[in-house]
């Protein structure tokens, strides 16, 4: 059963579900189900087409040659999972994403965050890739057989608790993923946090409550805060995702922020709505603030 309010946050699934680990005279079904948990949990719940997918680490993890822990190295190490999540990525957001892919938690400080981009500085990727699975922390909480899971949102001895937060800037819920679909695209999401300590709004994913958010956005100059609202009193919270030029044109748009929040009158709404699509804005939200 998922967690009070926190069931709502997207991760009823890891609390609901048992984690999957690989107990010796599974049927090949069961071990194509750890085969799948494990491109899952390792590429961020991106999809992953046949041409895709490691035949001969598979065929080894099948016939009983490696453990559910090397196979989960030879996907991280692969170049599907370079190519996703390395070359396209600035260096924090790599390292970030490699600690909920592999340990499924956020970093929980600075330090580690710099300990792994001198790992990267002086050994490369691929032992950035086994400081994770190597350390005392994989083997003591997923062994060789479990699956890695995401587990940050728990308690966890000698974890700082700003590390709750920040799980759910990486984590969206089970529809989101890691290669498409961010609002922060290939930039880090912690890295003013990390460094600062900064714990962040628990924001539900789209969909899971009525005032949702993609995530907590600034409000500044651009908010308007329900100026000249009729009577009623009545204001609406606009969330746009995104402003975007209309035609492709090569000049740099005038709008940088790519979330923004509009606080509109109910007798101004229609007429925000169409200045916002105008503008080539996309709406994810629309919820009453009063």
């Amino acid at each position: 059963m998922a967690f009070g309010p926190a069931s709502t946050l997207g991760v009823s699934g890891y609390e609901d579900t048992p984690p999957l680990e690989l107990w010796p005279g599974r049927s090949q079904e069961e071990i194509e189900t750890i085969i799948r948990a494990v491109y899952k949990q390792v590429l961020g719940n991106a999809y992953v087409m046949e041409s895709e997918r490691l035949k001969v680490p598979e065929s080894q993890l099948k016939e009983g040659n490696i453990s559910v822990r090397e196979f989960v190295r030879q996907v991280g190490k692969s170049e599907l999972y370079r190519s996703r999540f390395f070359e396209n990525c600035a260096r924090y957001r790599s390292i970030e994403l490699n600690f909920k892919h592999f340990l499924g938690r956020a970093p929980d400080g600075y330090d580690e965050m710099k300990a792994h981009s001198a790992i990267l500085d002086e050994k490369g990727f691929e032992s950035e890739i086994d400081s994770y699975i190597d350390s005392d922390e994989y083997q003591s909480v997923f062994g060789e057989d479990i699956v890695p899971y995401i587990r940050g949102y728990k308690t966890q001895p000698g974890k700082k608790m700003v590390g709750f937060t920040h799980v759910f800037e990486l984590f969206r819920g089970a529809s989101s993923s890691d290669l498409k679909g961010n609002l922060s695209g290939n930039r880090p999401r912690l890295n003013r946090l990390t460094i600062q300590e900064i714990p962040t709004p628990v924001v539900p994913p789209s969909g899971a409550t009525e005032g949702w958010s993609f995530q907590d956005p600034p409000r500044g100059a651009r908010t308007r805060h329900g100026a000249g609202a009729d009577d009623r009193g009545k204001v609406y919270r606009i969330e746009v995702t995104g402003y975007r030029s209309a035609k492709q044109v090569r000049r740099v748009s005038k709008f940088r922020r790519s979330n923004q929040v509009f606080l509109v009158p109910f007798d101004r709404l229609s007429q925000e709505y169409q200045r916002i699509h105008q503008m080539g804005g996309v709406i994810s939200s629309i919820t009453p603030v009063n």
